[in-house]
C-alpha cells in the first residue's frame, strides 16, 4: 500500500512513521510512504504558499497552485485517480470502519492543510473525502494524517504478525477489548484471574467475550447500540446490568 502525503512540513513524519511496526513494514516493502513538500511547487520566488482570504478576517489561506502541482507530481502518470483525502475538522470523524475502508485502497493521497485552511477550488478539484480525527482543531493536518496512516497501515496484510493482532482489539469487532495480563502472576497483591491459568480454551474465550461486553458497557455503552450482539451476549448483559441494580436500556 502506498501513501503520498502533501504537506508543508515533511520532516514531521520521519520519526513517527519510520520506527517500530510501521517502519519495519516500510523496510519490507509492504508499505510505501512519500512525503511531498508543497513549498517546492510554489511559483513564488520566496516559495510562498499562502495569501489573505478574499472574505477578510484574520489568518492566511493556502493557495491552490502549489497544492495542485504537488498533487499532479503524484497523480499525473497514474492509470486512475488515487483516493485523495483532506485532513479537515469538517470531515467525517475517523473510526475503525473508515480505517477498514481505506485499508482496501492500493494508494491514498493525504493533503495536510495549515493556517486558516485551503482554497476551496483546489479541494473541489482533487479531494474525494475529508476526514477529521475529532471535534477539535489542530494547527495543521500532519498529526491527524499520521494517526490515520498508522490506523490504516496496521490493517494491511503483513504489517502485523498475525490477523488476530488487530481483530481482537478495541473497536474492530464493535466492542472494547477485554483486559489483558502478563507476568508476574501477582503484582502488589493483585492476582490475574484464575480462569486465565486454567488451560480451558473454551472457558477462556467465553471469559474474554464477557469481559469485552462489561468493558464496553462501563466505558462506552453507546457502542452496544450498534455492536453485533448474539442472544447469549444480550442475556449476559441483562444479567450483569441487573446485578448492578441499573435499568437495562441497552438490549431493549
Amino acid at each position: 500500500m502506498r501513501f503520498d502525503v502533501l504537506t508543508l512540513f515533511p520532516g514531521m513524519f520521519s520519526a513517527v512513521m519510520g520506527d517500530s511496526i510501521i517502519g519495519r513494514a516500510r523496510d519490507r516493502g509492504i508499505l510505501e510512504m512519500n512525503f511531498i513538500d508543497i513549498r517546492e511547487f510554489s511559483l513564488d520566488k520566496h516559495r510562498k504558499t499562502d495569501d489573505y482570504p478574499y472574505s477578510g478576517g484574520g489568518g492566511m489561506l493556502m493557495t491552490p497552485q502549489p497544492i495542485y502541482d504537488a498533487y499532479m507530481s503524484v497523480a499525473a502518470d497514474l492509470p486512475k485517480k488515487p483516493l485523495t483525502v483532506y485532513m479537515s475538522p469538517q470531515g467525517r470523524v475517523f473510526n475503525e470502519e473508515i480505517a477498514k475502508e481505506l485499508a482496501g485502497q492500493e494508494q491514498i493521497v493525504l493533503l495536510c492543510g495549515h493556517y486558516e485552511g485551503v482554497d476551496q477550488r483546489v479541494l473541489d478539484e482533487i479531494v474525494d473525502m475529508e476526514i477529521s480525527i475529532g471535534d477539535f482543531v489542530l494547527t495543521g493536518g500532519e498529526i491527524a494524517a499520521m494517526a490515520v496512516m498508522d490506523a490504516v497501515s496496521r490493517l494491511v496484510p503483513g504489517v502485523l504478525p498475525f490477523e488476530e493482532a488487530y481483530k481482537n482489539e478495541s473497536h474492530y469487532s464493535g466492542l472494547l477489548e477485554y483486559p489483558q495480563y502478563t507476568r508476574p502472576p501477582e503484582f502488589r497483591g493483585r492476582k490475574i484471574p484464575e480462569i486465565l491459568l486454567s488451560g480451558h480454551h473454551a472457558n477462556i474465550e467465553r471469559w474474554k467475550r464477557e469481559q469485552a461486553l462489561i468493558n464496553t458497557y462501563e466505558k462506552r455503552p453507546d457502542m452496544l447500540k450498534t455492536a453485533p450482539l448474539t442472544e447469549e451476549d444480550k442475556a449476559f448483559l441483562e444479567k450483569y446490568i441487573k446485578s448492578k441494580g441499573e435499568s437495562n436500556q441497552i438490549c431493549e
